[in-house]
């Protein structure tokens, strides 16, 4: 089956030694992305949450705190290229390098501290009243550092893996880091007018950082990819709002919504990243964003699991005209096929060898 690319930016051939069918599997990602199937569904093999599960103990003997080793360039490139050496990446697994200073760097752009933990980062909120004034310092120490990560990478890459940008956060999840989550609540409700500029500030300055990062990684031959690691030959954006998950259906269209719109056109491909039921209970604004095509469904652990106990909200989402991510055990794999029709699927799922990756996408492509 040919399916129409649904953006119109031009592809290009790129060869990895760890992906040979690459072409192919950016056929089924283009596919999905417009909830289509060309021969079987996307199946992508990594635990959720496995680009935070690198947590080591050299450390404690090579760096004076995690903070140094968070900002050794080299031994992230090294500990990457120990990842993917000798690795065979199946189904719409690929090999991506995204550097990586935690989720609220972007933050850290005016002037927020950050703190670094094992294996991500915490905000430490600058922004006492909205009468400071945000100034978005590209010359600093951490935007700094996501620029020459982002080179390194690019020097070095060449047919063993794909280079991305960082997890950039704006919007009202960037505000809060600047201000405090609880502080930020409590304006939406004393001072709801307060906040304001401050959304919209983050959201231009946001647009310009993203072309700035784009623009190297498209002159170094790459397409656009991060952290879900689900590329597009054009530009790919993961919005989010975990925020949502404290707010009320009236607040998040307020607040939340003119700037996750504002973010949307600006790209070609969008993938909302909604983390859990409070998030989910804005379905149907999210859902009414046009340029957004795919949902990552994060149900949670504990009793959010098993999956199964989230089909009416997939099929919810499929029957809007958009794809999902959905995050699978492997046990879960055939009850959920048969409960669900492929179009707009892209799995994502944990295996323990080469051998079951290749049993998987067998069981998958009968569908």
């Amino acid at each position: 089956m040919q399916v129409e690319a649904l953006d119109t930016v031009v592809r290009w051939e790129i060869e990895l030694e760890s992906k040979p069918d690459f072409a192919q599997a950016m056929e089924r990602i283009y596919a999905w992305y417009e909830q289509q199937v060309i021969d079987r569904p996307p199946v992508r093999f990594s635990r959720h949450n496995a680009e935070y599960e690198a947590a080591d103990d050299i450390w404690k003997f090579e760096w004076r705190s995690l903070r140094d080793k968070w900002l050794d360039e080299e031994y992230q490139l090294d500990r990457f290229l120990t990842q993917v050496k000798g690795k065979r990446y199946h189904g719409e697994t690929f090999p991506v390098f995204w550097p990586n200073l935690g989720p609220s760097v972007f933050s850290a752009f005016y002037g927020a501290g950050l703190e670094f933990g094992e294996v991500t980062t915490w905000a430490l909120p600058v922004l006492e009243d909205y009468d400071r004034s945000l100034a978005l310092d590209q010359a600093g120490e951490y935007y700094r550092k996501l620029e020459s990560l982002t080179r390194s990478a690019l020097e070095i890459c060449s047919d063993r893996f794909l280079v991305g940008y960082s997890d950039l956060h704006p919007g009202l999840d960037g505000v809060a880091a600047l201000r405090g989550t609880e502080a930020l609540l409590l304006d939406m409700v004393d001072a709801p007018e307060r906040p304001k500029p401050a959304l919209k500030q983050l959201t231009s300055d946001f647009l310009k950082v993203y072309d700035l990062f784009d623009a190297m990684l498209k002159a170094g031959g790459q397409p656009s990819v991060t952290w879900m690691a689900i590329p597009s030959f054009g530009k790919m954006h993961i919005p989010s709002c975990d925020c949502a998950g404290m707010i009320s259906p009236r607040q998040f269209r307020e607040f939340a919504l003119p700037a996750l719109v504002e973010e949307a056109e600006h790209m070609t491909h969008n993938i909302f990243h909604m983390d859990g039921k409070g998030v989910a209970r804005h379905l149907d604004t999210i859902l009414s964003i046009p340029n957004i095509h795919a949902i990552q469904w994060v149900q949670g652990v504990g009793d959010d699991l098993p999956i199964m106990q989230w089909l009416p909200l997939i099929k919810r989402i499929q029957a809007a005209g958009k794809s999902v991510v959905v995050d699978l055990n492997v046990a879960e794999l055939d009850d959920f096929m048969g409960a669900v029709d492929p179009e707009g699927i892209l799995l994502t799922l944990a295996s323990e060898s080469e051998e079951e990756e290749e049993t998987i996408l067998k069981r998958v492509s009968k569908w």
